[in-house]
């Protein structure tokens, strides 16, 4: 179930990647977190919001008349505040779907980010938008015959992990994890609890009490 307005700004003012996927584990989803190689452009900024999904397939030419950016093009004007494009590209090195202009038209729609499995490129212009952008690596390649959106909406696997548009996108130096949407709720009040646990833990830790004593009293490392 989703969580409500005031959980959601608790959640992106107090959560980060590791205590998600700490709660996440321990409610029996295992492998809501990135593959390590999916990094952020730059690692100060965070991402927190809600995927819309994009299907890439390869390919190896464009046809005469076709515009190959069609079903790319239209989910990016079909962005809501707070979304994020998770585009997927099945890791391929010959796909950079992401670039300035993307990010420019991203960002004016009230974007949260963009992650993906791809390449991205443009990579110093878009660190001075400030936009948050998680990518499977960097190259110049343009994605036109190479690869095309096939699919918007629609489930994909993004660096390892189930995406569906609507659930739940987080991510920060540590990478990404994914949020699905049937537990968003629980997950998120959960991970609440576990930062004040570790906010006690780590006060004690300070004071000196030995990691021993402070692991038997509250259960968290």
């Amino acid at each position: 179930m989703r969580a409500d307005d005031t959980l959601l700004a608790r959640a992106r003012e107090r959560l980060f990647t590791a205590v998600l996927s700490d709660t996440l584990d321990s409610m029996g989803h295992r492998n809501q977190a990135f593959r390590p190689g999916i990094r952020p452009l730059d690692e100060a900024l965070v991402l927190f919001g809600r995927a819309r999904t994009g299907l890439y397939a390869e390919v190896y030419s464009v046809e005469p008349g076709e515009n190959p950016y069609a079903l790319e093009i239209a989910l990016i004007d079909d962005l809501a505040p707070g979304e994020v494009p998770v585009l997927a590209c099945q890791g391929s090195p010959r796909i950079a779907p992401w670039g300035e202009l993307l990010t420019t038209a991203a960002q004016a729609r009230g974007a949260a980010g963009c992650v993906t499995d791809g390449l991205v490129r443009d990579i110093k212009q878009i660190r001075t938008l400030g936009f948050p952008v998680f990518h499977g690596g960097i190259g110049p390649l343009d994605s036109k015959g190479r690869g095309k959106v096939i699919a918007i909406d629609v489930p994909v696997t993004c660096g390892g992990v189930h995406v569906r548009s609507g659930d739940l996108v987080v991510g920060d130096a540590d990478g990404i994890v994914v949020v699905p949407v049937e537990i968003e709720r629980r997950c998120l009040e959960l991970a609440l609890e576990k930062v004040e646990g570790e906010d006690r833990t780590r006060d004690e830790l300070r004071a000196g009490t030995k990691l021993a004593e402070v692991f038997a009293r509250h259960g968290i490392l």
